[in-house]
């Protein structure tokens, strides 16, 4: 399962699309002559500085969950918990997720995608309300995007739950998985993203200080 924004990733591309081709008029002169000044290379950075924007927060959040773990892909860090290590999954205003840390203490992320507003939660609960009251077979409270996420969340994780023959949970089991020492999640940062910020930042940076000394 995986959950992206779609909105997010359909600007994102937007974005890449205009700056390869004010890029490429910079490089090639397609509309005028081509520069190779100082503030052609200060527009280009600025440009790609956007490019980082739009990869880190467009591109880059997505919620993964796999047999083995769930995944919260952030902006700038990804956050790894086996299902054994994961406590709880909830949607209310994001998917948040509750999990043993790599310290062996509880740890908590929210996930950057399906964040909504408390508003727009509560307006989304009151409409669910309503239709629910049309019809008493269909219980939808809460249903937001972020709901529905930790919904399908919570039926992975119970799919990876240790059972008995009966079929019922093993919670001895389940006890074992969770003290295990392995069964722990991990918090990194992204290379990618931050070099993608970091380093037409930091050229923006030693330019200003050479239009400013020149």
């Amino acid at each position: 399962m995986t959950i992206r924004s779609t909105g997010g990733r359909v600007a994102a591309y937007a974005w890449l699309a205009f700056a390869a081709l004010n890029l490429a008029d910079l490089l090639f002169g397609i509309t005028g002559d081509a520069s190779y000044s100082l503030m052609t290379f200060g527009i280009s950075m600025v440009l790609l500085l956007g490019c980082g924007v739009a990869y880190a927060v467009g591109l880059r959040p997505a919620i993964i969950g796999d047999d083995d773990a769930v995944t919260i892909r952030n902006p700038l860090r990804d956050v790894r918990a086996p299902w054994p290590a994961v406590r709880r999954v909830e949607g209310t205003n994001a998917v948040t997720v509750r999990f043993t840390g790599p310290d062996g203490t509880e740890t908590q992320t929210r996930a950057w995608v399906h964040q909504t507003s408390p508003r727009a939660q509560a307006k989304a609960e009151a409409r669910a309300r309503k239709e629910a009251s049309k019809d008493d077979e269909f219980d939808l409270r809460g249903r937001t995007p972020a709901a529905y996420a930790a919904q399908r969340l919570n039926e992975i994780r119970d799919r990876r739950r240790p059972r008995t023959r009966s079929g019922a949970p093993d919670r001895a089991a389940a006890a074992r998985e969770a003290a295990d020492e392995s069964a722990r999640g991990t918090v990194t940062w992204s290379v990618p993203a931050l070099a993608s910020l970091v380093v037409p930042l930091a050229s923006l940076v030693v330019i200003a200080i050479v239009a400013a000394v020149s």
